[in-house]
């Protein structure tokens, strides 16, 4: 009886400890979370078609190893001036952030956002800033560790009538996102307005502001649409770019093993760069497309016209290469380093949107099982109707043409 009840309560004891003892076992060290922080909203394109499809290659390519957890609109606290040293200490694990919340602080970078030197297509621009930040931007990023940068799609003039020359712009109260597009403002004869994006559509209304420099994502998500409807862009070049970096905390890194750094290192540089200037590519053209098919109009300057607001806006370039000389930088040097790789990616192919799913297909007369009847022809003509809407070329401008995208659903964009 004694070794029956010794029995038992040693098989008792050992399953209670089993529970634990599993847990243990279960605890894989070598599975990691990670946390990747962003200003903009879960339904923005830079969430839905960039950082989580990035995120879920990430898993994907770890086997389930790695799992990123995305927390947007600044879930985890603090501003979006904050989210590069966020990364740096550890806060996040991965940040998807802009230099230019930081004017000044990283003054190499900040070639790409001069006036007139980021290509107007942002695939172009953001695989020409890859090549850049591997040349000279190891230095700046030091405290942690790079996964891409990109430039994000082209500023464009929003008012509510089209601007073609630079006489038009005098005066104009122009809404900007960076220190270098309002310098170009100013040196264009307008007045720069920096705010939050969520007070533009209330400063439009009440006559704060004539317009807007804005990339066409921004577009959307606050209506713009329904307050200016002249938009006039820049072939060739951008009259403003915005940077961006993400970028993972060192120690973060440093802690996963070998193997999935080489995941996350196999998705970062070109890859990662690729996906995200696609996606700014693909979410301009189609902004382009709504705005013609609600009846604004675009005017897209030709590269003689944007000569002159070039050289309208090349004291701002002066001024910065003096500023980059101040701190024993060769700024020369680097935008000739930027300009050769903007021409180097010049002819990458535009990105394509998904492909719509097809309806599934009928079976073939063959495998019909009984033969029918054909129904009576029933021909039908689909007309386009013309958009009575479309701008007017002026004789240094060219009506932009509306390509065809599958629908956009309205966007966030941050504070």
């Amino acid at each position: 009886m004694r070794v029956a009840r010794r029995t038992f309560l040693a098989s008792a004891m050992a399953a209670v400890a089993a529970p634990a003892v599993l847990r243990v076992a279960a605890a894989d060290p070598s599975r990691m979370t990670l946390k990747l922080h962003h200003d903009f909203s879960s339904v923005s394109c830079v969430h839905d078609r960039f950082l989580a499809p990035w995120a879920r290659k990430v898993e994907a390519d770890s086997g389930g190893r790695i799992r990123i957890d995305i927390f947007p609109s600044m879930q985890l606290g603090g501003q979006p001036a904050q989210l590069f040293d966020q990364a740096r200490d550890g806060i996040a694990d991965i940040v998807w952030a802009a230099p230019s919340n930081t004017p000044g602080r990283f003054a190499k970078i900040e070639a790409f956002e001069l006036p007139f030197v980021a290509s107007r297509r942002a695939l172009v621009s953001t695989k020409a800033i890859a090549d850049y930040a591997e040349a000279n931007l190891k230095d700046e990023f030091r405290e942690v560790r790079p996964i891409c940068f990109s430039c994000a799609d082209r500023g464009v003039v929003h008012a509510n009538r089209p601007i073609r020359t630079l006489e038009e712009c005098k005066g104009l109260r122009l809404h900007v996102e960076t220190r270098f597009a309002g310098e170009a403002v100013h040196a264009l004869g307008g007045r720069a307005v920096p705010m939050p994006n969520a007070q533009l559509p209330l400063a439009i209304a009440k006559h704060v502001i004539d317009g807007c420099v804005d990339p066409w994502h921004v577009t959307p998500a606050l209506k713009l649409y329904d307050l200016l409807k002249a938009h006039t862009d820049f072939a060739d070049a951008s009259l403003s770019s915005r940077t961006f970096v993400l970028a993972m905390n060192k120690s973060a890194y440093e802690r996963l093993p070998r193997d999935l750094k080489a995941v996350i290192d196999n998705n970062s540089g070109q890859t990662a760069a690729g996906m995200a200037g696609a996606m700014w590519d693909l979410e301009a053209a189609a902004v382009a497309d709504m705005v013609v098919q609600r009846g604004d109009s675009i005017v897209t300057l030709l590269p003689e016209a944007v000569e002159h607001w070039r050289k309208a806006t090349e004291p701002v370039v002066d001024a910065w290469q003096k500023q980059m000389k101040e701190h024993k930088i060769d700024g020369g040097k680097l935008l000739a380093n930027a300009q050769a790789l903007l021409e180097q990616y010049a002819n990458e192919p535009e990105p394509q949107p998904p492909q719509r799913p097809q309806p599934e297909q009928p079976p073939r007369p063959e495998q019909q099982i009984a033969a029918q009847p054909a129904p009576p022809s029933q021909a039908k003509t689909d007309v386009t109707p013309t958009n009575t809407n479309a701008p007017v070329a002026a004789p240094a401008a060219v009506a932009k043409p509306a390509p065809t995208v599958a629908p956009l659903k309205d966007l966030d964009i941050p504070l």
